[in-house]
């Protein structure tokens, strides 16, 4: 990463680094099998050892994860920050095309909500024959 580092706390092991940055071991593992997170140096017993740029790296990771991000354009950001003299032109339009998932998954989902609401609304309470849940699940066209 290309961030400044703070002073180093040393090398540490993977579950150090999982607490440090709130990322499970087994996480932590794939996002090396993937590459993205380069495999830390081994002890002389196997001991994965990872230092602050690791950490930086994986807490990137988590934040981008928590903001909606596919592992892709997670990729794509990291070598990005990698690479800090390049234009940062691609970065925004991974953030636009994100933002444009978002909205239309939230049009969606204000849809469901008003047909769950009319559904909810509708229901009287009494047998299933006539319960207008049931009924609107049945017929897709009046849950739109």
């Amino acid at each position: 990463m290309t961030r400044p580092s703070p002073p180093s706390s040393g090398p540490r092991s993977i579950g150090k680094l999982a607490a440090a940055t709130g990322i499970k071991i087994p996480t932590i593992r794939f996002y090396e099998q993937i590459g993205l997170v380069p495999a830390p140096p081994r002890t002389a017993s196997d001991r994965r050892m990872y230092d602050d740029d690791a950490e930086q790296r994986l807490t990137f990771i988590r934040h981008a994860r928590q903001l909606g991000f596919d592992l892709d354009s997670i990729r794509s950001l990291l070598d990005l920050s990698d690479h800090p003299d390049r234009a940062c032109d691609e970065a925004n339009t991974i953030a636009e095309r994100h933002l444009a998932e978002v909205t239309h998954k939230i049009t969606l989902l204000q849809a469901l909500r008003r047909a769950l609401s009319r559904m909810t609304a509708e229901c009287a309470g009494g047998r299933v024959s006539a319960c207008k849940v049931i009924e609107a699940l049945h017929d897709h066209s009046a849950s739109q």
